[in-house]
């Protein structure tokens, strides 16, 4: 029996269908393939980043800022007179003591009161001596009147005495002897009287000697009043130190409480540190410090807080306590760092030029070898000024770019070469 033989057609056909689905199937296989390829690394120059390794120990939490060097004792030397500048005796920067004449004021109606108080003075006290001697007189006179008195007194007691022998004697009437009794009475009455009117005089004469004291006095207080305003035309340092500024030419009008100079104690420096505001939140006092004045570093603790804030920045106060380094100054430009607190057992690594506290960010940890990086997520927390807190992301031991990275941002792996 015959087999009959399939179409030629047919057999093209299920060939080409075979076909199709082998090139469908080789499609895919080729798409799954390229797409589990990663792209090419980036390549960037090993010069053109740092690194830093990931460390666990002793983390120093401290905040920086610059600053300058100010005396802690400052004088502002006013004006205590009206006057006009006649001379100017020290420049600026010359070493002062208290007695030192910085400048000298001219103010003629000032001189011309020393003078007129000086003779009212003068006055006042002639009268003085004059009240003194007719007072003097005055209880001279007296103080005669009273021996007379007491004289009299005693010569009439005699005579009573006397006359009482003879009465009794019977050699005298009673007329006479009563009328020397009589005469004991009157002397004694004038002599108690005198004896009080002197006390009157000396108590009178005390008190207005007192008045006239009083007024020698005031006309002394005034002259004296006037004579150091005058001196005060003579405008002095007041401490030691060097004289920072002088704020007059000579000629020039002041009035009372106008600043003249301003002089300064360089010996006794304190440093002025500007934190920024965002860090300064932690500062507190009596933390330790440390001011590089470029010539040495120096220990200090913290004295002041400024409650405000200016430009973005708080001012503290530093006190310095160790011995200055040499070409320490008023003014000087410092740097200074301030200690918030020591933590032990912390995993913590170089700051990142981009870091912020207590953030999340993207780091290119580098691999064994060195050449490639890859990006990870790193969670920071609490920031130093060199050094900042790992909380997760990366352990002990790694090594991460811690440069700007903008320029290669978009890529996940980079090459260094």
């Amino acid at each position: 029996m015959d087999i009959p033989r399939p179409s030629r057609k047919k057999e093209k056909m299920r060939r080409r269908i075979l076909f199709g689905i082998l090139a469908v199937v080789a499609l895919v296989l080729i798409t799954v393939g390229l797409s589990s390829l990663e792209p090419a690394a980036r390549e960037v120059d090993r010069s053109a980043v740092w690194t830093g390794k990931v460390e666990r120990g002793e983390f120093l939490r401290a905040v920086r800022g610059p600053g300058t060097l100010v005396p802690k004792e400052i004088r502002f030397i006013a004006a205590n007179q009206n006057g006009v500048v006649e001379k100017r005796y020290v420049e600026a920067g010359s070493e002062v003591t208290p007695e030192t004449v910085i400048l000298e004021l001219e103010n003629p109606e000032l001189t011309q009161s020393v003078e007129e108080a000086r003779l009212q003075l003068a006055a006042a006290r002639a009268e003085l001596v004059d009240l003194e001697v007719r007072l003097d007189s005055q209880i001279l006179d007296q103080e005669a009147r009273v021996a007379q008195a007491k004289a009299d007194f005693e010569s009439a007691k005699l005579e009573a005495e006397a006359n009482q022998e003879l009465f009794d004697a019977d050699v005298v009437s009673s007329i006479v002897w009563r009328k020397s009794l009589l005469q004991v009475e009157n002397q004694t009455v004038r002599y108690e009287k005198e004896k009080q009117r002197l006390e009157k005089i000396t108590a009178s004469a005390a008190a207005q000697l007192q008045v006239k004291q009083a007024e020698v006095d005031q006309r002394q207080a005034v002259y004296q009043l006037r004579r150091e305003q005058l001196e005060s035309l003579k405008v002095r340092a007041g401490i030691h130190g060097v004289l920072q500024e002088v704020l007059v030419e000579v000629g020039q009008r002041v009035s009372p409480g106008e600043t003249l100079a301003r002089v300064a104690d360089p010996k006794s420096l304190k440093a002025e540190l500007r934190i920024p505001e965002t860090q300064a939140k932690d500062v507190a006092l009596n933390q330790v410090a440390r001011i590089d004045t470029r010539n040495g570093i120096v220990k200090g603790h913290v004295v002041r807080i400024d409650p405000s804030v200016q430009q973005g920045t708080v001012t503290v106060d530093v006190e310095i306590d160790e011995p200055l380094p040499p070409g320490a100054r008023p003014d000087l430009s410092v740097d200074g760092t301030i200690e918030i607190e020591r933590l032990v057992d912390v995993l913590y690594m170089p700051r990142p030029s981009f870091a912020q506290p207590n953030a999340t960010i993207g780091l290119y940890k580098l691999s064994p070898d060195g050449t490639m990086a890859h990006r990870v997520k790193v969670r920071i927390g609490r920031m130093s000024v060199q050094e900042v807190e790992v909380i997760e992301g990366l352990e002990e031991g790694d090594e991460v770019i811690l440069s700007d990275t903008n320029a290669f941002d978009d890529a996940d792996r980079i090459r260094l070469r």
